[in-house]
């Protein structure tokens, strides 16, 4: 049976070519049916020109509006109803789709969805969690990398148990490690935000290890990275920018060195190895955990194959029942309600 997954086809930067193509590359290769949101006049002539006569399990659903990149999220939520995002959301609540992916404004997608689905009892703030490599070989999840810029320290409590379950449904970890980023190993060091979630964090039924550093997002050290969205998105944006520089500085260097034939063409499939492995592409997107249906949001710049893998991760998701397992893990917990202030949050651009 194939997964119905709605997606934004208005959400990138070069929207909507990639969308399209990556719709058609995800329809090729996985058991998915894409519901394509937008324009209905523009999609269906651009899906005319790169599908011809090849038929695939591709639907478009009817968007009047798009919400921009540079749109105050905020704003845009409240004043475009007919936006791609609300209606590709919409079909989620309906239960028409089994999740949503969009390469749109972040600030945007996380209040329409908050908006349009709710958030899980319990939680009080959703959170986006990035999968990132690791030395070891094994993915770990950092947590939250925009989503909330102002936490408290409860708030990364329920980061820690929502990454945790993560960790174990999608990631098949068995005991994930979760850690909490600071600036030091030491119990007493960070901030008051720090120390305040490590003393939360530390009587849950998890595999708390404590403090951990920047260096250990990536070393294999720990599985759970836990942090405002302040910090992880600062940490993810730095990361971004160094896999680049390193990407750039090793086929520089290549070029410059390899003069045989063959050496060339073995340092050129390394390479490749090596570039597939930091591609932010092959990671797909970042889950919004914490609300009432499945919303994953990706990188403006995202190209078809980052789409393609946008879309399997929220089939992905929605077939591991991470919402219900979140639910039914905060359902044992008797949380204080957040006030209507703090249930807002506040999103980045």
């Amino acid at each position: 049976m194939l997964i119905d997954i709605a997606l934004d086809a208005m959400g990138s930067d070069k929207s909507p070519e990639p969308e399209l193509r990556g719709a058609i590359l995800a329809c090729r290769q996985l058991p998915v049916r894409v519901h394509l949101v937008g324009p209905q006049d523009i999609l269906r002539r651009g899906l005319k020109d790169m599908l011809g006569r090849e038929r695939l399990p591709i639907e478009i659903v009817h968007a009047s509006e798009h919400i921009a990149m540079d749109d105050k999220a905020a704003h845009a939520v409240r004043t475009k109803k007919d936006s791609s995002m609300r209606v590709g959301l919409k079909l989620v609540r309906e239960k028409k789709v089994a999740g949503f992916f969009t390469a749109g404004n972040t600030g945007a997608a996380m209040a329409t969805a908050k908006m349009v689905l709710g958030a899980l009892p319990g939680v009080d703030r959703p959170a986006l969690a990035l999968i990132v490599p690791t030395m070891s070989g094994s993915p770990a999840i950092l947590l939250d990398v925009g989503a909330n810029v102002d936490c408290k320290p409860q708030n990364l409590e329920q980061f820690a148990v929502m990454g945790e379950l993560y960790a174990r449904s999608v990631l098949k970890i068995s005991r994930p490690r979760v850690g909490v980023l600071s600036v030091g190993e030491e119990e007493g060091k960070g901030n008051d935000l720090t120390r305040e979630a490590y003393a939360l964090i530390k009587q849950l039924p998890l595999n708390f290890i404590g403090n951990v550093e920047g260096r250990d997002i990536y070393n294999g050290n720990c599985d759970v990275i836990v942090c405002d969205g302040f910090v992880g998105n600062v940490a993810l944006k730095t990361s971004e920018g160094l896999t680049r520089l390193v990407r750039e500085m090793l086929k520089a260097s290549l070029t410059s060195t390899v003069t045989a034939q063959v050496g060339a063409l073995l340092s050129r499939k390394a390479f490749n190895a090596f570039k597939r492995r930091l591609d932010p592409s092959e990671y797909g997107g970042a889950p919004l955990l914490g609300v009432r249906g499945v919303c994953i949001i990706g990188h403006g710049s995202s190209n078809d194959r980052a789409i393609m893998n946008g879309v399997r991760v929220a089939a992905e998701f929605a077939q591991a029942g991470i919402n219900e397992r979140i639910a039914t893990e905060f359902s044992q917990r008797t949380p204080e309600p957040a006030t209507t202030a703090d249930s807002l949050g506040l999103p980045l651009q």
